[in-house]
Parts: structure tokens; C-alpha cells; sequence
């Protein structure tokens, strides 16, 4: 699981993300957002089109929706090339992950797509 580290605030980890620019959907801004904060383009990645998770949640005061899709890097060796909005990131397996991503819902999605990917 890629997980990137913010710039701002506590230096939370989590995956790409970002919000929904107009005219988009929630898949579109999900592949702009992964390129980006990461540099990862849209056609390096296989997505796992039939998984996906939302969280709910309060940032500033106001609620917040994050959609989530899975996919997987085509190519291991793409390099990642993080954005001003980033200070690091890691590949990691789901005990690292959940780790690093402290908050319960990050870690309960990052479960459900481990749980997705053993089945497969």
C-alpha cells in the first residue's frame, strides 16, 4: 500500500487524496490526485474497478467525504515523485500500513482491500 506523509499538521499518513475538482467524478479525481501527490499516472495503474470505500469524517470544522479505489502499480519499479504537499511516503505491507495510518477508519479501509486482494 502506498501511503504518503503531509507536509501540514501532525504529519498524518495516508493514501492519495484530494478534492473534487468541478466537472469530475469521484474515479477522475482519484487518478488526478494519485498523479498528482505521487507522480503515478493513470495508465501505471490496474484498477480493481468493483472495490471501493468511503470515509465520513470532520476537517476544519466542516464534514468531509473521502472516496478510496484500489489499484495496483503495474510496473514495482515506477518511481514515486511526492508533491509540495508531501514529505515522504512508503510502500508497505497491512501491518505497516495500518500503522502508520493511525486513524481506525483509514485502517479499517486499508483491511477491506487487503481482505479484497487475499481473495483474489
Amino acid at each position: 500500500f502506498l501511503l504518503l506523509q503531509a507536509s501540514n499538521q501532525n504529519h498524518h499518513w495516508s493514501p492519495p487524496k484530494g478534492h473534487v475538482d468541478p466537472g469530475e467524478d469521484d474515479l477522475t479525481t482519484a487518478f488526478r490526485e494519485t498523479w498528482e501527490e505521487s507522480g503515478i499516472k493513470q495508465e501505471q495503474l490496474e484498477l480493481h474497478s468493483d472495490i471501493k470505500d468511503e470515509l465520513h469524517y470532520e476537517a476544519w470544522g466542516k464534514p468531509k467525504v473521502v472516496t478510496y479505489w484500489l489499484a495496483r502499480l503495474k510496473d514495482p519499479s515506477t518511481q514515486v515523485k511526492i508533491s509540495h504537499e508531501h514529505q515522504d511516503y512508503k510502500w508497505l505491507n497491512i501491518t505497516d500500513a495500518c500503522k502508520y495510518a493511525e486513524y481506525k477508519d483509514m485502517q479499517n479501509t486499508l483491511n477491506k482491500f487487503n481482505e479484497y486482494l487475499c481473495k483474489k
